[in-house]
C-alpha cells in the first residue's frame, strides 16, 4: 500500500475518500489487513502528511480510526474526545485538516455502548467530566420516542441517543464553522455520520444524510 502523497490526496475527491474508509472498514471487519510496511511509511511521511480524511470519534480503547479503516501513516487525522462531541478547539482541528493540510471527508463517528453516553443520560457529575457530559444533553433532549427508562440501563434509549448525538454533533460543526460549511458549499470537502458496531467491527454511515455542496442547496431552498 502506497503512501499517500499530496498528487495522491489531491486526485481523491470527498466521494472517493467515503468509499476508501468503507472499503477499510469490509477489510477489518474481514480480517483482511492491507500489507503495509510502517517503518517505510515512518520514513515517507517525516517530511510531510497528506491525510485524505479527519475522523472525530470517541476516545473509547476500541474506537481507534486508523485501526477500525484499516489505515496507516499519514492517511487519516484522528481527533478523540469521549462522547465524540464537538468544541471550539476541536473546529480549530478540523479547519486545520481540511484548509490547511487538504482533507477530503469530515466524519463524525459515535458507537454502540458509549460509556459517556450512558454517563450524559444518567446525570454523571464529576469534576471536568460534567462539562463535557453537559454538551450531549441536546441529543438526549431530542430522543421523543422512549418515554420511561431514560437512563443508562436501557440499552435501546442509550443507542438512540449516541445515534442522534452524531447527527447534532454535525449540525454544530455546520453552524460554528463558517470554513468548513463554505468548503462544502464549494464542493471541496463532505461531511458524514456514522456508528462503529463494537460488537461487530462494522461501520453504519449515514449515507442519506450526508453533507455535500448539494444538500446544502436544497436544505437552504427550502428553509
Amino acid at each position: 500500500m502506497k503512501t499517500l502523497t499530496k498528487e495522491l490526496r489531491d486526485a481523491i475527491t470527498p466521494a472517493n475518500a467515503i468509499e476508501l474508509l468503507k472499503e477499510g472498514n469490509n477489510r477489518f471487519v474481514d480480517n483482511l489487513k492491507m500489507n503495509r510496511n510502517l517503518l517505510q511509511q515512518v520514513n515517507e511521511t517525516s517530511d510531510g502528511q497528506h491525510p485524505f480524511a479527519v475522523i472525530l470519534s470517541c476516545i473509547d480503547s476500541r474506537t481507534s480510526a486508523e485501526l477500525i479503516f484499516d489505515q496507516g501513516l499519514g492517511d487519516v487525522f484522528s481527533i478523540r474526545i469521549a462522547g465524540n462531541i464537538q468544541n471550539e478547539d476541536i473546529l480549530g482541528s478540523m479547519e486545520f485538516a481540511c484548509k490547511v493540510a487538504g482533507a477530503k471527508i469530515v466524519v463524525v463517528l459515535g458507537h454502540t455502548k458509549c460509556g459517556a453516553i450512558k454517563g450524559a443520560c444518567d446525570g454523571v457529575k464529576m469534576g471536568n467530566l460534567s462539562a463535557l457530559l453537559d454538551k450531549v444533553k441536546p441529543a438526549i433532549d431530542a430522543e421523543k420516542t422512549i418515554k420511561l427508562d431514560r437512563n443508562a440501563g436501557n440499552s435501546e434509549f442509550v443507542e438512540k441517543v449516541a445515534s442522534l448525538n452524531v447527527r447534532i454533533t454535525k449540525k454544530q460543526i455546520l453552524e460554528h464553522s463558517p470554513i468548513l460549511k463554505r468548503m462544502i458549499e464549494q464542493g471541496e470537502i463532505e461531511l458524514i455520520g456514522g456508528m462503529y458496531d463494537v460488537e461487530t467491527g462494522k461501520v453504519d454511515f449515514f449515507d442519506a444524510e450526508i453533507v455535500t455542496a448539494e444538500t446544502l442547496i436544497e436544505k437552504e431552498s427550502v428553509n
